[in-house]
């Protein structure tokens, strides 16, 4: 029982009748410690049970409702034992059978009680319905039935529930007691006003309805008024951190852009997208002001983003700041250093590469020109975060395919200079639930345009027996002096996966199928000074086709590049798919993608290949990606501090989470502390869900 003075909800669920110390332990185990709990533990599903027919009108292979008394209970002897119990309506007989738990059911269906019953209609000798869900009512009165006679939840089930006999009609009943007696008693989470605006469900009333639905209007209803507010809890944090990191210290003022910009605009061959303007505008915009900026930069593959990654940090070093960029591999590193090299050097600014295989005597000549600042743009992996590099000025941060660092490594890169203006840049299309929800607390920009001349990209799926005719095809785009990757998804053999291996394939190529063929092998365990040999023979046309693992996912530009063969397309996922696709398709010549699958596919792979087959929108598959894969595993990592969300739905949700982004944004505005008199509750529920996060940013 609640101590005195003690919040009723937060008595432990083991006082709660039919509970008990055991079940209460069980409970535990699916994180229901707390009455509080129980009530948000919400079911999964819902069976409906809610239409009761008469007896007569019954039909085999339907599943129904009845309601009627018991007018008999007989054990029949046969090749099996069975139980048969006969109800009765006004209108006819139904006979129910069971074939387990025999003695105990003989004993609790007395003739003259009035039950209700739910299952498939068999017929054998007479119509029956074997085991039941069923319910004993009193005094012919339909009550407010439990688990038939209406939409009856589903309760997510564990072997801890099940070794402590809680099955789901227990815990229905469980549930349906706490509901009564606690739902009425619930504190509202939402100011009033919110509630009102968006035409939500009072907290009581969605609890008791997302339990015990009188309909399925309502049951959606009530779950979207829960999914509403985890949403608005985790927006209120990320317009919180934005709100106290632009307040916290000031940025940067940035001028604007001079000669060196202009210069370096001159030098390029084409002319910038309106998209890539639009999105320069932005960025400027947020680095001329004092406030230090955050801004994620979303454009797919070959959209230009590292362009726009060169002149913002271009404006940094012509008003006297070093910028950097990071990038998750080396390869990547190497291909932006190479890129900015080329573009920036005979411009006069200083750009070095830093990654893990630079060492010794080199290593220390860097570190210092770096910390002296006569390095005005370095380029790198995680190496640039490590002890030891120090930079004269860092003023502009720029984080490329940042959803392969963690959030310490950002914020490290940051520490490096004092509050530098931050461009985190992804080739992966992010769905806008989910962007609005991790990312919430950054400026978003998208490059929504492919640079013009760019000629069109066909996919085309190939099964086993027609490897011939995608290698023929491959054939005779070399032939035409084009080049071309070969993808593998592992380097190494194996008899359990079944699939060629790029190292012993790459021979088989070589002396067969592509054997009249300049070949190179590339992938992810060879020394960074092979690795950037074997990809400047490619770039510049001495190797014709590239055999390789996924390391050429990301970095590698070389516009005569017409043909991405990838084998057994199965294995990857669906961004990595879009991802490989996209090292084609950057000259003016058309390009295909040749996806050679095995033909033991599942169908969750059938589908994936359909769909990269027919589109090379990478929105409309992130979207896709994200419902088949969820939020959590959408980037194949959970670092990104994305908390589980038990009742909003990323793929589906999005227009709830702008909703909740508008509501929760606009109250950090006009209340940034919550003390207004309708958001005391607001106040402690959100310092209690976020008391560690909110403790770092008070220390700053």
């Amino acid at each position: 029982m609640a101590r005195e003075g003690e919040n009723p909800l937060n008595q432990s669920v083991q006082y709660l009748k039919g509970v008990g110390p055991a079940r209460a332990e069980a409970l535990k185990a699916v994180g229901v410690k707390t009455v509080s709990d129980l009530l948000y533990y919400v079911p999964r599903r819902y069976l409906d049970r809610s239409e009761i027919k008469p007896i007569a009108d019954l039909e085999p292979g339907r599943v129904v409702t009845v309601l009627g008394k018991v007018v008999s209970t007989e054990i029949r002897r046969g090749r099996r034992e069975r139980l048969s119990v006969v109800i009765k309506d006004k209108s006819g007989f139904l006979d129910l059978v069971w074939f387990s738990g025999i003695r105990y059911f003989q004993r609790i269906f007395r003739r003259g009680l009035l039950i209700s019953a739910s299952g498939m209609v068999n017929l054998y000798d007479t119509l029956q319905i074997v085991h039941p869900e069923y319910e004993i009512l009193s005094d012919e009165e339909e009550l407010d039935l439990v688990h038939t006679g209406r939409l009856v939840p589903l309760y997510p089930s564990t072997l801890d529930l099940k070794q402590a006999r809680i099955d789901s009609r227990g815990l229905r009943r469980i549930i349906k007691l706490a509901v009564e007696i606690y739902a009425p008693s619930l504190i509202e989470s939402l100011p009033e006003k919110v509630l009102r605006s968006c035409g939500l469900m009072p907290l009581a009333e969605a609890i008791s309805q997302i339990h015990f639905p009188d309909d399925l209007r309502l049951a959606q209803r009530a779950r979207e008024r829960l999914a509403f507010e985890e949403l608005f809890y985790l927006e209120l944090m990320l317009a919180k951190s934005k709100k106290a990191r632009q307040e916290k210290s000031p940025g940067i003022s940035f001028s604007k852009p001079g000669n060196l910009v202009r210069s370096f605009l001159d030098r390029l061959d084409f002319v910038l997208t309106d998209s890539q303007k639009k999105v320069l505008r932005e960025t400027f915009h947020d680095m001329s002001s004092p406030r230090p900026m955050h801004r994620l930069l979303q454009g797919d593959v070959g959209s230009g983003k590292t362009v726009v990654a060169m002149i913002v940090m271009l404006i940094a070093v012509e008003n006297g700041y070093q910028a950097a960029l990071m990038a998750p591999t080396e390869i990547l590193a190497e291909q932006h250093y190479l890129s900015c090299y080329e573009l920036l050097e005979e411009l006069g600014v200083k750009v070095a590469l830093f990654t893990g295989s630079l060492t010794g005597r080199a290593r220390k000549s860097l570190l210092k020109e770096v910390e002296e600042g006569e390095i005005q743009i370095v380029v790198g992996t995680h190496t640039l975060i490590q002890e030891g590099v120090e930079f004269a000025k860092l003023g502009f941060v720029t984080i490329d395919e940042q959803h392969r660092f963690g959030v310490r490594q950002r914020a490290r890169l940051k520490q490096k200079g004092h509050f530098p203006d931050v461009l985190v840049m992804t080739a992966t299309p992010i769905p806008r639930s989910l962007a609005l929800t991790l990312y919430g607390d950054l400026d978003i920009s998208v490059i929504d345009q492919m640079p013009p001349g760019r000629g069109m990209i066909f996919t085309r799926e190939f099964g086993e027996g027609n490897r011939v005719q995608a290698y023929d095809f491959l054939k005779s785009e070399l032939d035409k002096g084009r080049q071309a990757y070969v993808v593998f998804p592992i380097i190494e053999e194996s008899e359990k996966l079944e699939l060629k291996a790029a190292v012993s394939y790459y021979e088989k190529l070589k002396e067969g199928k592509l054997s009249t063929y300049r070949l190179d092998l590339l992938h992810g365990r060879m020394k960074g000074s092979e690795k950037e040999e074997i990809m400047r023979r490619f770039r510049e046309g001495e190797t014709q086709a590239l055999i390789a693992t996924p390391v050429v996912e990301v970095g590698l530009d070389v516009p005569n590049a017409t043909v991405m063969l990838i084998e057994h397309p199965e294995r990857f996922g669906l961004s990595q798919l879009h991802q490989l696709r996209g090292r084609i398709g950057r000259g003016g010549h058309d390009s295909f993608c040749l996806l050679v699958s095995s033909e033991k596919k599942t169908p969750e792979a059938k589908e994936r290949i359909k769909l990269i087959s027919s589109t090379t929108d990478g929105f409309k598959i992130s979207e896709y990606d994200m419902q088949m894969r969820g939020p959590g595993e959408f980037f194949g990592t959970r670092q990104h501090g994305l908390p589980e969300l038990r009742y909003a739905d990323l793929a589906r949700d999005y227009g709830l989470v702008r909703k909740a982004r508008e509501r929760a944004f606009k109250l950090v505005e006009e209340d940034p502390e919550f003390t207004g008199k309708d958001n005391r509750t607001v106040k402690e529920i959100f310092e209690s869900k976020y008391k560690d996060r909110l403790r770092l940013l008070r220390a700053g």
